[in-house]
């Protein structure tokens, strides 16, 4: 797995003793490990067509991040239904011309 500069100093960190352990709470993790299986169940299968341009450059982008195009894809959709990415400049200018065609 590829680290950036920040994951690589966690961890070194961490291996180091640097970061302080404290014990979650019964409850917290409880709710925490529910919300996690939640987050990863992966229960619907769809089919998308793209270009095989825009395919080519996903997989080069994921093999760059060490992970499963699929699954690089499965990530940006989930940022995107999550309000987690923010709107690019052609967005914001999309944005503001369909509120002024109104």
């Amino acid at each position: 797995m590829k680290l950036d500069a920040y994951e690589k100093e966690l961890l070194e960190l961490d291996e180091a003793g640097k970061i302080p352990f404290t014990q979650v709470d019964p409850e917290e993790r409880s709710t925490l490990m529910a919300a996690a299986r939640e987050t990863l169940q992966k229960d619907k299968r769809i089919n998308i067509r793209m270009s095989g341009r825009d395919l080519l450059s996903l997989k080069r982008k994921a093999n760059r991040f060490g992970m499963p195009y699929q699954t690089l894809i499965s990530s940006i959709l989930h940022q995107y239904v999550s309000g987690d990415l923010k709107p690019t400049l052609v967005e914001e200018v999309q944005s503001s011309y369909s509120s002024k065609k109104k």
